[in-house]
């Protein structure tokens, strides 16, 4: 037996393996040159199927075009070859009671002997590879042909083996990035920041993609459109219909003056046209924020809680089912009422069944128990502090939260007072904010450019290291006058860090990165940690002399 040959048929099928993705293509070329390389007039490569009970011929070679047939795993001789993990060698066919004669009727070819080898990844069998009668001679296959036959096999299992993973990996890094992709248009459909609006969300999914949505759009005569809704299930097909209710609310919500009416449009769509077993919870609703007035329309949502300036929360319970389901018999249920002064918080289910830190659920007790505690804050930072406490537990479910109303008036006269999306794309607006205020303060060119790039690499930091690139994530930036100097206020809403580990480092450490904090600490008078108001996040204080 030619071994040279045998060994340099391994080597150059493995290249065939790991130089394509068609496995197919691979499995004829490598049976091809098996053949060959032990004279058979004809071969064929079999492989279990995912169930296990049936071999599948992925390759045939010869007179004898077998491919696409299906054996049992309990018959013939190669299911015997896998069933014992074990080569078979017989010399005739027809004195063998394991032979399935089903192949040569099917194919027309006389099969007189053949050689059977199982093909194994770590003493599993995945198939077998049959040869079918010698050339020459008796058309008999001697002893000789058995070893280099389960070489060849075992060689062409890990080959196959290799190459399905490298197809899995592949294909995982493809939906990897499609999902990301997935991730980052829904994204792009949640509001900006607007500042001076009446009304903030929030968004944090449990995954790259949420099934959780909220919109809002400003209307003519002072009037907001609002939506906040849950889609059931996860995964792409939750983001594709997220998608859809998002555009087809924002579209209706131009058109049509009630939300009732709204929501019975989306349902009827969404009926007509939704994955079956699909639905989507959704509240719908107008605020005439000159008026103080809301009209909404709850589907089949958790009730949004009303919180009145005495203290007193009203939840508004759902009066249709969700959409999605069946066809609408007009305009939803609405209910319209004053605000009164009061806030109106639209949630959805992962905030009240979202564990605290005992263990127990929150609940709408302990979400009416955070809401009081951040009342007095800004409706983007109150939301983002009701978000830090939830996730400081642990987060299980996708959490979005809305709120609108009229915001309290503010402690204090910040010069700037900006929350930010923590993410590299705000970074230019963020600059051009501090520069403009530190030029308006009378900060000289180098002042306002120390100042800059203070607070660029401070959020800078904040995104990679407080959130760790989640795009969720929010940073708060507050500038203030103090005499003559100028204070910055830099929060996150982030686990808490420990300051001794972001002390800037010796300029002689030649350690990739790490500079930034030496840079802040050099344009900067002075640079601290101070605690937060309410325990969570980090809060940076930095002092620059105006000059």
């Amino acid at each position: 037996m030619d071994w040279a040959g045998a060994f340099e048929l391994v080597a150059e099928m493995t290249r065939q393996f790991a130089d394509t993705l068609e496995i197919e293509t691979a499995l004829i070329q490598a049976l091809s040159k098996i053949t060959e390389h032990l004279g058979a007039e004809a071969g064929s490569l079999w492989l279990l199927d995912e169930s296990g009970e049936s071999l599948v011929c992925h390759a045939s070679i010869g007179p004898n075009q077998v491919t696409g047939v299906s054996l049992p795993v309990t018959e013939g001789i190669i299911g015997r070859s896998v069933r014992e993990n074990a080569c078979q060698s017989v010399i005739d066919v027809r004195a063998d009671p394991h032979f399935a004669a089903t192949v040569d009727e099917q194919s027309g070819f006389l099969t007189r002997s053949l050689l059977c080898a199982p093909m194994t990844v770590s003493k599993r069998p995945i198939g077998a590879i049959e040869l079918v009668n010698k050339k020459g001679g008796d058309g008999c296959f001697s002893e000789g042909d058995i070893h280099p036959l389960r070489v060849l096999a075992s060689s062409a299992a890990l080959a196959i083996a290799n190459a399905k993973m490298a197809k899995s990996l592949l294909e995982a890094q493809r939906v990897g990035r499609d999902l990301e992709l997935a991730a980052e248009i829904q994204r792009s459909l949640l509001p900006d920041e607007q500042p001076g609006l009446p009304i903030a969300g929030a968004n944090v999914p449990a995954r790259g993609i949420s099934g959780d949505f909220y919109d809002f759009l400003p209307l003519p005569e002072g009037r907001l459109a609002f939506c906040l809704g849950d889609v059931s299930g996860k995964g792409m097909n939750a983001a594709l219909l997220m998608a859809k209710t998002v555009s087809l609310h924002r579209c209706l919500a131009k058109r049509l003056a009630r939300p009732g009416e709204v929501l019975a449009v989306l349902n009827d769509e969404l009926a007509e046209t939704a994955t079956r077993g699909m639905f989507v919870t959704m509240v719908a609703g107008i605020y005439d924020s000159r008026r103080g007035r809301v009209t909404c329309a709850n589907a089949g949502h958790e009730p949004p809680v009303w919180h009145r300036t005495a203290g007193v929360f009203d939840a508004l319970p759902a009066e249709a089912p969700p959409l999605g389901i069946l066809p609408s018999a007009g305009p939803l249920p609405e209910r319209e009422f004053s605000l009164e002064g009061g806030t109106l918080y639209v949630f959805s289910d992962g905030l009240t069944e979202a564990e605290t830190e005992g263990g127990a659920a929150l609940g709408r007790p302990g979400l009416e128990a955070l809401i009081a505690r951040f009342a007095s804050e800004s409706l983007a930072v109150r939301l983002e502090e009701i978000l830090a406490e939830v996730r400081s537990a642990g987060q299980r479910d996708d959490l979005t939260l809305l709120a609108l109303g009229l915001p309290p008036a503010p402690e204090r006269a910040w010069l700037l007072d900006l929350l930010v999306r923590a993410h590299a794309d705000r970074l230019r607006g963020v600059r051009e904010a501090v520069g403009r205020c530190a030029a308006e303060q009378g900060c000289s060119r180098e002042c306002q450019s120390d100042i800059v790039m203070a607070v660029d690499e401070a959020c800078q930091n904040i995104i990679r290291h407080a959130y760790r690139g989640d795009p969720s994530g929010k940073i708060l930036l507050r500038l203030e006058r103090s005499g003559d100097q100028l204070v910055v206020f830099l929060r996150d809403f982030a686990p808490r860090v420990d300051p001794e580990a972001v002390r800037p480092r010796a300029l002689d450490d030649l350690r990739p990165g790490g500079l930034g904090t030496h840079l802040i600490a050099e344009g900067m008078d002075e640079v601290r940690f101070v605690p937060t108001p309410s325990g969570r996040g980090n809060l940076l204080r930095m002092v620059k002399r105006i000059r």
